[in-house]
């Protein structure tokens, strides 16, 4: 029981981290038209930006392998497929930092004049589009129906409140449906209705984060289970 307390806790805490290190991967000044003069400028914000991003990516396969043994009491199936999802997800976190610090490389190029600068902001361009691509649309993607997996499973074993998993499920289907907007250039990432989507399963994590923290797991299934496990 000691054991599963501290497992909720670390949980709710590397949820609440995972948070923060998307808010601090961040550069807003990427959505600027002149961001390719500004970029360099802002080498020390890049460089904390894929250090956060990193992290985020490492501490998603820690949710991943922390939650791993629950689902799977409830389906190994599902919990393998969440596992991956969420693997691939970190993976293509980990990918999007190279066009991030290529875009640097290019900025810096740029204001010191080392080729024409056509040539620079059509790289620059392809460079930013394609982080967004890895960012938004490959890595919400599988990470989405990863979640979609988890809040059903939750729901499934009790180990939170079911209004909760009914929360995440369905904040997790708008996440899926904004990606599928993005991506089919419907909206952009600066869209309100972008923002307003996405909301929702961002507020929820924060509060099972909360809850975890506070309450832990529902102590009545992890007894019967640990009883179960027992017998």
């Amino acid at each position: 029981m000691e054991s599963s307390r501290r497992t909720a806790t670390v949980l709710g805490l590397l949820l609440i981290f995972s948070f923060v290190s998307g808010l601090l991967s961040s550069v807003p000044a990427l959505e600027k038209s002149d961001y390719l003069v500004n970029l360099s400028e802002l080498e020390a914000h890049v460089l904390i930006a894929t250090f956060f991003q990193a992290a985020m990516a490492v501490i998603y396969v820690s949710i991943a392998v922390i939650l791993y043994p629950f689902i799977k009491k409830y389906s190994k199936s599902l919990a393998m497929g969440y596992f991956g999802l969420r693997v691939i997800a970190s993976g293509f976190l980990f990918a999007a930092i190279a066009p991030l610090l290529l875009l640097l490389w290019v900025s810096q190029s740029y204001v010191i004049g080392e080729a024409g600068a056509s040539y620079f902001e059509l790289i620059a361009e392809l460079l930013r589009q394609g982080r967004d691509i890895l960012n938004h649309i490959a890595m919400i993607l599988p990470w989405s129906i990863g979640g979609l997996i988890l809040y059903f499973c939750l729901y499934k074993i009790k180990l939170v409140p079911r209004w909760l998993c009914l929360w995440g499920i369905i904040g997790y289907t708008l996440t899926l449906v904004a990606t599928l907007l993005l991506m089919l250039n419907v909206i952009t990432l600066m869209n309100p209705i972008y923002f307003i989507l996405n909301a929702p399963i961002a507020l929820c994590e924060m509060i099972l984060a909360i809850y975890l923290i506070v309450r832990g797991f529902n102590p009545i299934e992890i007894n019967s289970r640990e009883n179960g496990d027992r017998i």
